[in-house]
């Protein structure tokens, strides 16, 4: 298993950038990729993007594209925002899955707690 633990969150205005982190550990040979979500209060759980483990190559979803930036250093993930709007606010989670594709939260198994990222007008 893995395990998960995310850091960085915090208050920013509209148009500053945040830089979240991940931190991995445990059995992160059998990993595929991580990916970062967020949930809005009352919202789904939505992907942002995904960093595949042992190539470091991402993808992202259309709404952080040319925005948001993930990277790889050893065993920890990065999520660089830019250009944040105060639609990003959001909880922001990291979670791993062996699928390389992996899109959804069904794609993922384990999870970090979750931080807060609130982007003001």
């Amino acid at each position: 298993q893995v395990q998960l633990v995310e850091s960085g969150g915090g208050l920013v205005q509209a148009g500053g950038s945040l830089r979240l982190s991940c931190a991995a550990s445990g059995r992160t040979f059998s990993l595929g990729a991580i990916g970062w979500f967020r949930q809005a209060a009352g919202k789904e759980r939505e992907f942002v993007g995904a960093i595949r483990w042992r190539t470091s190559s991402t993808y992202y979803a259309d709404s952080v594209k040319g925005r948001f930036t993930i990277s790889r250093d050893k065993s920890t993930i990065y999520l660089q925002m830019n250009t944040l709007k105060p639609e990003d606010t959001a909880v922001y989670y990291c979670a791993d899955s062996t699928n390389l594709y992996a899109k959804t939260t069904n794609d993922f198994s384990s999870w970090g707690q979750g931080t807060q990222v609130t982007v003001s007008s």
